[in-house]
């Protein structure tokens, strides 16, 4: 049994002339036909075809793939589709590697996206012990627009942070534990230099009274760890710190509150926050960005045994708080409380943001392709939502209001784990609680962490949502006029 980490990816360089001998790539808009262009003498003219974003056939050893409109996400569409139709066809495609002509008039932006959805379109996990079948490993962009070298090299580093992400959270939770996740971090971090990891375990979570991981993983035999990841940016002055928390639930069966037994094999991905956070932290550090970044991940197993936690517990968080817990299956919002105050008290954020697959209420809220947004601030909201546009994840802000943060206080304990109401909204206030003063967001990805079928650049399996928002995200700081 195996299932290789990280998972090979298609490898996208920028090149000025095509090969010889080397299938094309060529790229069709609706409703225009696909001319020869010099050195592409194994091609011959193909006439009109279809352009629609994502559409693609072969032509003898070449292939033509749509972009439609020509919008970033078309673009995406195209490289994931192309990449996958490869794949498909890879025992007879003619090759491992191809040449992509891009039109003239392609604009950097437009490169990055084909970039994003070429490396992670054809992505694929599985656990076995045949041998893995033929792959298409790379694609050479023909091209001269200026600063496509640039795009090509940040959209393969948010692509590995995706794949990455991905990886985590679809390794099954037989071998994913806590211990595992942690160690999975450390292995990652070591590859990148200036990026330090450090890994605590139950005996210095009891120390520091991190009550709420303690209680969620308490009823597993495999126990808690807390993983904090640092990346001190490059020293400059003024370079602000951003704290990321990422709920880490390796396995999640409700706890006594138990899930239906349907659906409850899909929990290998509820740390599919922490992995996003992991993911990004690799990726900031890979491209040195001059901004101070930390990554927080509580990561516990819930599960069901005679040291569980119970309804009606009161539980105390780290820096005293005490939660009346209500339902064992609303464990994520637990161990994000642990980690936010932490934060808060110990790391002087200028920026708190957590990402979590945490509501079921989201889902039905936004669907399964867009993440809830809720935040204490309008600038960071803004933020996030634009860092989300420029790489292909879609927010959806929503309110916190007023009205409803009553409704958490609790009769015999300072919070209600699960008050009454709009679930996702709830939850969100809940967090609040342990943010203090610093601008906050809160990311519930529960819909897009996860995908039954392709769509875009995604598979059916864990999606690595949030990794790029992350990512791009930490850049807007050292690049304000990214924001809008």
């Amino acid at each position: 049994m195996r299932a290789p980490l990280p998972t090979p990816l298609v490898t996208v360089e920028v090149a000025d002339t095509l090969r010889r001998g080397v299938p094309a790539v060529l790229v069709a808009f609706p409703g225009d036909p696909v001319r020869v262009g010099p050195g592409a003498e194994d091609v011959a003219d193909l006439g009109d075809v279809s352009g629609q974003a994502g559409a693609t056939s072969r032509q003898g050893r070449s292939w033509v793939v749509g972009v439609g409109d020509g919008g970033p996400g078309d673009w995406r569409r195209a490289g994931a589709s192309l990449v996958r139709a490869l794949h498909a066809d890879a025992e007879k495609a003619g090759g491992t590697t191809f040449d992509v002509r891009l039109p003239g008039d392609v604009t950097a932006e437009a490169v990055a996206a084909f970039t994003l959805g070429a490396a992670v379109g054809g992505y694929r996990f599985k656990v076995t012990g045949a041998e893995p079948p033929p792959r298409v490993k790379s694609l050479r962009l023909v091209t001269d627009v200026p600063g496509a070298a640039d795009a090509v090299r940040k959209a393969n580093a948010l692509a590995a942070a995706t794949s990455l992400g991905r990886d985590l959270a679809n390794t099954p939770s037989n071998v994913k534990d806590p211990s595992w996740l942690a160690a999975a971090a450390v292995k990652a971090a070591r590859a990148v230099p200036g990026l330090r990891v450090e890994v605590r375990d139950e005996k210095w979570l009891a120390e520091q009274r991190f009550g709420g991981v303690l209680a969620v993983g308490g009823g597993s035999a495999r126990p808690p760890r807390f993983i904090e990841l640092t990346w001190p940016g490059t020293g400059g002055a003024g370079e602000p710190h951003l704290v990321l928390v990422g709920k880490g639930i390796t396995f999640d069966t409700g706890g006594i509150s138990i899930k239906p037994a349907e659906g409850m094999h899909l929990m290998r991905t509820d740390m599919s926050g922490g992995a996003a956070v992991i993911a990004a932290l690799i990726g900031i550090a890979r491209q040195s960005l001059p901004v101070r970044v930390t990554g927080l991940v509580p990561a516990a197993e819930n599960h069901v045994s005679g040291s569980a936690y119970r309804p009606g517990d009161v539980i105390t968080h780290y820096g005293g708080t005490t939660t009346e817990v209500t339902n064992t299956d609303a464990e994520g919002r637990l161990v994000l409380a642990d980690a936010l105050s932490y934060a808060v008290r110990n790391l002087a954020p200028d920026y708190l943001v957590d990402v979590a697959t945490l509501t079921g209420a989201m889902k039905v809220s936004l669907g399964l392709r867009t993440g809830g947004l809720f935040a204490t601030d309008d600038d960071l909201a803004t933020r996030v939502a634009a860092a989300g546009a420029r790489v292909g994840e879609s927010w959806w802000r929503m309110p916190l209001p007023e009205d409803l943060a009553a409704d958490v206080r609790s009769d015999i304990a300072d919070l209600r784990q699960c008050p009454p109401g709009p679930g996702g909204i709830t939850a969100a206030l809940f967090l609040k609680e342990f943010t203090g003063d610093v601008p906050w967001a809160h990311l519930d990805i529960a819909g897009p962490a996860r995908a039954d079928k392709v769509y875009d650049e995604v598979v059916p399996g864990a999606t690595g949502f949030a990794a790029r928002t992350l990512i791009e995200l930490a850049e807007s700081y050292s690049l304000p006029n990214t924001i809008g």
